[in-house]
Protein backbone atom coordinates (compact mmCIF):
# COMPACT_ATOMS: atom_id res chain seq x y z
CA UNK A 1 0.00 0.00 0.00
CA UNK A 2 1.29 3.46 -0.90
CA UNK A 3 1.99 5.75 2.03
CA UNK A 4 -0.86 8.11 1.11
CA UNK A 5 -3.41 5.40 0.30
CA UNK A 6 -4.63 5.05 3.88
CA UNK A 7 -5.10 8.80 4.22
CA UNK A 8 -6.97 8.98 0.92
CA UNK A 9 -9.16 5.98 1.76
CA UNK A 10 -10.02 7.55 5.11
CA UNK A 11 -10.87 10.79 3.31
CA UNK A 12 -13.06 8.87 0.83
CA UNK A 13 -15.00 7.33 3.74
CA UNK A 14 -15.52 10.80 5.21
CA UNK A 15 -16.82 12.21 1.90
CA UNK A 16 -19.21 9.26 1.51
CA UNK A 17 -20.47 9.67 5.08
CA UNK A 18 -21.00 13.44 4.79
CA UNK A 19 -22.32 13.45 1.23
CA UNK A 20 -20.43 16.69 0.75
CA UNK A 21 -16.86 17.72 -0.05
CA UNK A 22 -17.35 20.89 1.98
CA UNK A 23 -18.44 19.15 5.20
CA UNK A 24 -15.88 16.37 4.79
CA UNK A 25 -13.08 18.91 4.27
CA UNK A 26 -14.08 20.70 7.48
CA UNK A 27 -14.10 17.40 9.37
CA UNK A 28 -10.69 16.41 7.97
CA UNK A 29 -9.13 19.83 8.48
CA UNK A 30 -8.12 20.33 4.85
CA UNK A 31 -9.18 22.51 1.95
CA UNK A 32 -12.02 21.45 -0.33
CA UNK A 33 -9.80 21.68 -3.41
CA UNK A 34 -7.12 19.49 -1.81
CA UNK A 35 -9.74 16.92 -0.86
CA UNK A 36 -11.24 16.89 -4.35
CA UNK A 37 -7.78 16.47 -5.87
CA UNK A 38 -7.01 13.59 -3.49
CA UNK A 39 -10.24 11.79 -4.45
CA UNK A 40 -9.55 12.15 -8.16
CA UNK A 41 -6.01 10.83 -7.67
CA UNK A 42 -7.35 7.86 -5.65
CA UNK A 43 -9.86 7.01 -8.39
CA UNK A 44 -7.12 7.19 -11.01
CA UNK A 45 -4.84 4.88 -9.02
CA UNK A 46 -7.63 2.35 -8.45
CA UNK A 47 -8.93 2.64 -12.01
CA UNK A 48 -12.56 2.91 -10.88
CA UNK A 49 -14.97 5.70 -10.10
CA UNK A 50 -15.79 5.82 -6.38
CA UNK A 51 -17.90 8.96 -6.10
CA UNK A 52 -20.81 10.31 -8.11
CA UNK A 53 -20.73 14.10 -8.07
CA UNK A 54 -23.58 16.53 -8.78
CA UNK A 55 -23.87 20.26 -8.23
CA UNK A 56 -25.72 19.62 -4.94
CA UNK A 57 -24.41 16.37 -3.49
CA UNK A 58 -21.84 13.61 -3.54
CA UNK A 59 -22.60 9.91 -3.16
CA UNK A 60 -20.65 6.68 -3.42
CA UNK A 61 -21.02 4.75 -6.68
CA UNK A 62 -21.79 1.02 -6.67
CA UNK A 63 -18.04 0.35 -6.71
CA UNK A 64 -17.56 2.86 -3.92
CA UNK A 65 -20.22 1.17 -1.77
CA UNK A 66 -18.49 -2.17 -2.24
CA UNK A 67 -15.21 -0.64 -1.09
CA UNK A 68 -16.91 0.96 1.93
CA UNK A 69 -18.15 -2.44 3.13
CA UNK A 70 -14.55 -3.44 3.70
CA UNK A 71 -13.14 -0.01 4.45
CA UNK A 72 -15.44 1.06 7.31
CA UNK A 73 -14.72 -1.96 9.56
CA UNK A 74 -11.00 -1.60 8.81
CA UNK A 75 -10.99 2.06 9.81
CA UNK A 76 -12.96 1.26 12.96
CA UNK A 77 -10.38 -1.41 13.75
CA UNK A 78 -7.56 1.09 13.37
CA UNK A 79 -9.38 3.54 15.66
CA UNK A 80 -9.90 0.78 18.22
CA UNK A 81 -6.21 -0.17 18.05
CA UNK A 82 -5.12 3.40 18.59
CA UNK A 83 -7.56 3.72 21.47
CA UNK A 84 -6.14 0.57 23.03
CA UNK A 85 -2.65 2.02 22.81
CA UNK A 86 -4.01 5.04 24.64
CA UNK A 87 -4.84 2.85 27.62
CA UNK A 88 -1.09 2.40 28.17
CA UNK A 89 -0.78 6.07 29.03
CA UNK A 90 -1.03 7.21 32.61
CA UNK A 91 -3.11 10.21 31.50
CA UNK A 92 -5.80 9.84 28.77
CA UNK A 93 -4.98 11.51 25.47
CA UNK A 94 -6.39 11.70 21.97
CA UNK A 95 -9.44 13.18 20.28
CA UNK A 96 -13.10 13.00 21.29
CA UNK A 97 -15.42 13.60 18.30
CA UNK A 98 -19.04 14.31 19.21
CA UNK A 99 -22.22 15.15 17.33
CA UNK A 100 -25.08 16.99 19.03
CA UNK A 101 -27.63 19.75 18.73
CA UNK A 102 -26.67 23.36 19.32
CA UNK A 103 -28.69 23.47 22.54
CA UNK A 104 -26.93 20.36 23.87
CA UNK A 105 -23.57 21.93 23.11
CA UNK A 106 -24.54 25.13 24.88
CA UNK A 107 -26.22 23.66 27.97
CA UNK A 108 -24.28 20.42 28.52
CA UNK A 109 -20.83 20.76 26.95
CA UNK A 110 -19.77 24.40 27.23
CA UNK A 111 -20.13 24.65 31.05
CA UNK A 112 -17.82 21.66 31.66
CA UNK A 113 -15.18 22.31 29.00
CA UNK A 114 -12.87 24.70 30.91
CA UNK A 115 -12.41 22.32 33.83
CA UNK A 116 -12.11 19.27 31.58
CA UNK A 117 -9.47 20.77 29.27
CA UNK A 118 -7.48 21.96 32.27
CA UNK A 119 -7.53 18.45 33.75
CA UNK A 120 -6.78 16.70 30.43
CA UNK A 121 -4.57 18.97 28.30
CA UNK A 122 -3.71 16.08 25.93
CA UNK A 123 -7.34 15.49 24.91
CA UNK A 124 -8.78 17.39 21.96
CA UNK A 125 -12.57 17.83 21.88
CA UNK A 126 -14.28 18.25 18.51
CA UNK A 127 -17.99 19.11 18.52
CA UNK A 128 -20.07 18.82 15.34
CA UNK A 129 -23.35 20.71 15.77
CA UNK A 130 -26.16 19.20 13.72
CA UNK A 131 -29.90 18.98 14.36
CA UNK A 132 -30.12 15.93 12.12
CA UNK A 133 -29.55 12.44 13.52
CA UNK A 134 -26.05 11.86 12.21
CA UNK A 135 -24.97 8.21 12.04
CA UNK A 136 -22.09 8.21 14.51
CA UNK A 137 -20.62 5.00 13.06
CA UNK A 138 -20.43 6.04 9.42
CA UNK A 139 -19.56 9.59 10.49
CA UNK A 140 -16.73 8.19 12.64
CA UNK A 141 -17.87 9.99 15.76
CA UNK A 142 -17.00 8.64 19.18
CA UNK A 143 -20.41 9.51 20.58
CA UNK A 144 -23.48 11.70 20.23
CA UNK A 145 -25.66 13.68 22.62
CA UNK A 146 -29.44 13.69 22.14
CA UNK A 147 -32.59 13.26 24.19
CA UNK A 148 -32.68 9.74 25.60
CA UNK A 149 -36.00 8.75 24.04
CA UNK A 150 -34.61 9.52 20.57
CA UNK A 151 -31.49 7.33 20.86
CA UNK A 152 -31.44 4.11 18.80
CA UNK A 153 -31.95 0.90 20.78
CA UNK A 154 -28.60 -0.59 19.69
CA UNK A 155 -26.68 2.21 21.42
CA UNK A 156 -25.39 2.46 24.98
CA UNK A 157 -27.04 5.54 26.47
CA UNK A 158 -25.91 7.42 29.60
CA UNK A 159 -27.80 10.36 31.09
CA UNK A 160 -25.58 13.46 31.21
CA UNK A 161 -27.98 16.37 31.69
CA UNK A 162 -30.73 17.49 34.06
CA UNK A 163 -34.41 17.58 33.19
CA UNK A 164 -35.33 20.36 30.77
CA UNK A 165 -38.38 22.57 30.36
CA UNK A 166 -39.60 24.52 27.38
CA UNK A 167 -40.49 28.19 27.80
CA UNK A 168 -43.10 30.06 25.76
CA UNK A 169 -42.00 33.70 25.73
CA UNK A 170 -42.83 37.08 24.25
CA UNK A 171 -41.59 40.62 24.74
CA UNK A 172 -43.52 43.19 26.79
CA UNK A 173 -43.90 45.24 23.59
CA UNK A 174 -45.62 42.36 21.81
CA UNK A 175 -47.93 41.66 24.75
CA UNK A 176 -48.90 45.33 24.91
CA UNK A 177 -50.58 44.86 21.51
CA UNK A 178 -52.84 41.93 22.42
CA UNK A 179 -53.86 39.79 25.42
CA UNK A 180 -51.51 36.99 26.44
CA UNK A 181 -52.64 33.44 25.55
CA UNK A 182 -54.34 31.68 28.46
CA UNK A 183 -54.06 28.16 27.00
CA UNK A 184 -51.86 26.68 24.22
CA UNK A 185 -54.90 26.61 21.93
CA UNK A 186 -55.00 30.43 22.10
CA UNK A 187 -51.68 30.52 20.19
CA UNK A 188 -53.58 30.20 16.92
CA UNK A 189 -54.63 33.85 17.42
CA UNK A 190 -51.03 35.06 17.78
CA UNK A 191 -47.96 35.70 15.65
CA UNK A 192 -45.59 32.88 16.52
CA UNK A 193 -41.99 32.33 15.45
CA UNK A 194 -41.53 28.90 13.88
CA UNK A 195 -38.49 26.63 13.85
CA UNK A 196 -37.58 24.71 10.68
CA UNK A 197 -36.09 21.28 11.51
CA UNK A 198 -33.01 20.31 9.53
CA UNK A 199 -33.69 16.59 9.88
CA UNK A 200 -37.16 16.53 8.31
CA UNK A 201 -37.49 19.95 6.73
CA UNK A 202 -40.79 20.42 8.54
CA UNK A 203 -41.84 23.00 11.11
CA UNK A 204 -41.51 22.01 14.76
CA UNK A 205 -44.87 21.47 16.49
CA UNK A 206 -44.90 23.04 19.95
CA UNK A 207 -45.28 20.38 22.65
CA UNK A 208 -47.40 20.76 25.79
CA UNK A 209 -48.95 18.60 28.52
CA UNK A 210 -52.35 18.76 30.19
CA UNK A 211 -52.87 16.49 33.23
CA UNK A 212 -50.12 14.18 31.98
CA UNK A 213 -51.45 14.05 28.42
CA UNK A 214 -49.05 15.22 25.73
CA UNK A 215 -50.37 17.22 22.79
CA UNK A 216 -48.98 19.44 20.05
CA UNK A 217 -49.98 22.82 18.67
CA UNK A 218 -48.93 23.90 15.19
CA UNK A 219 -48.52 27.65 15.19
CA UNK A 220 -48.51 30.29 12.47
CA UNK A 221 -46.48 33.43 11.96
CA UNK A 222 -44.47 35.52 9.55
CA UNK A 223 -41.06 34.30 10.68
CA UNK A 224 -39.37 30.90 10.33
CA UNK A 225 -35.78 30.20 11.43
CA UNK A 226 -33.59 27.14 11.73
CA UNK A 227 -31.48 28.69 14.49
CA UNK A 228 -32.44 29.21 18.13
CA UNK A 229 -30.39 32.38 18.57
CA UNK A 230 -32.32 34.08 15.78
CA UNK A 231 -35.61 32.99 17.34
CA UNK A 232 -34.58 34.50 20.69
CA UNK A 233 -33.57 37.78 19.03
CA UNK A 234 -36.83 37.99 17.08
CA UNK A 235 -38.90 37.38 20.20
CA UNK A 236 -36.93 40.00 22.15
CA UNK A 237 -37.55 42.56 19.41
CA UNK A 238 -41.32 42.01 19.61
CA UNK A 239 -41.79 39.99 16.42
CA UNK A 240 -43.92 37.29 18.02
CA UNK A 241 -44.17 34.48 20.57
CA UNK A 242 -41.31 31.97 20.73
CA UNK A 243 -40.90 28.43 22.06
CA UNK A 244 -37.38 28.00 23.44
CA UNK A 245 -35.64 26.19 26.28
CA UNK A 246 -35.92 27.51 29.81
CA UNK A 247 -32.17 28.06 30.24
CA UNK A 248 -32.08 30.00 26.97
CA UNK A 249 -34.88 32.24 28.16
CA UNK A 250 -33.51 32.82 31.68
CA UNK A 251 -31.22 35.83 30.92
CA UNK A 252 -33.98 37.60 28.98
CA UNK A 253 -36.54 36.92 31.71
CA UNK A 254 -34.19 38.21 34.41
CA UNK A 255 -33.72 41.50 32.54
CA UNK A 256 -37.41 41.85 31.76
CA UNK A 257 -36.75 41.62 28.03
CA UNK A 258 -39.09 38.63 27.73
CA UNK A 259 -42.16 37.46 29.64
CA UNK A 260 -42.93 33.80 30.25
CA UNK A 261 -46.30 32.42 29.14
CA UNK A 262 -48.20 29.14 29.61
CA UNK A 263 -45.69 27.91 32.21
CA UNK A 264 -48.10 25.39 33.75
CA UNK A 265 -48.40 23.66 30.39
CA UNK A 266 -44.65 23.05 30.07
CA UNK A 267 -43.59 20.35 32.58
CA UNK A 268 -40.03 18.98 32.77
CA UNK A 269 -38.85 16.36 30.28
CA UNK A 270 -35.86 13.96 30.63
CA UNK A 271 -32.58 15.63 29.73
CA UNK A 272 -29.76 14.73 27.37
CA UNK A 273 -27.94 11.41 27.07
CA UNK A 274 -24.53 10.61 25.66
CA UNK A 275 -24.71 7.53 23.42
CA UNK A 276 -22.20 5.34 21.61
CA UNK A 277 -22.21 1.95 19.81
CA UNK A 278 -22.61 -0.97 22.19
CA UNK A 279 -20.07 -3.09 20.29
CA UNK A 280 -17.32 -0.50 20.57
CA UNK A 281 -14.89 -0.41 23.48
CA UNK A 282 -14.96 3.04 24.98
CA UNK A 283 -11.68 4.91 24.27
CA UNK A 284 -9.94 6.31 27.36
CA UNK A 285 -10.40 9.90 26.18
CA UNK A 286 -14.17 9.39 25.81
CA UNK A 287 -14.33 7.62 29.19
CA UNK A 288 -12.66 10.62 30.83
CA UNK A 289 -15.04 12.98 29.03
CA UNK A 290 -18.09 11.01 30.14
CA UNK A 291 -16.86 10.92 33.72
CA UNK A 292 -16.46 14.71 33.66
CA UNK A 293 -20.00 15.12 32.33
CA UNK A 294 -21.44 12.93 35.11
CA UNK A 295 -19.40 14.44 37.94
CA UNK A 296 -21.35 16.65 40.37
CA UNK A 297 -21.04 20.34 39.50
CA UNK A 298 -19.93 22.82 42.14
CA UNK A 299 -22.81 24.71 43.76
Amino acid sequence: MRRNDLLDLSAFAAVAAEGSFTRAAIKLGMSQSALSHAMKALEQRLGVRLLSRTTRSVAATAAGEELLKTLRPALEGIDAGLAQLGTKRAVPAGKVRLTMTKQAARSVIQPMLPGFLAAYPDIQVEVFVDDRFTDIVTGRFDAGIRFGQKVAKDMVSVRVGPDLRAAVVASPAYLAQRPAPRTPRDLIHHRCINYRMARTGGLYAWEFRDKGRRFEVRVEGSLVFNDGDLIEAAAESGQGIAYIWEDQAAPYLARGRLVRLLEAWCPPIPGYCLYYPSRRQMPPALAAFLQALRSPKPA
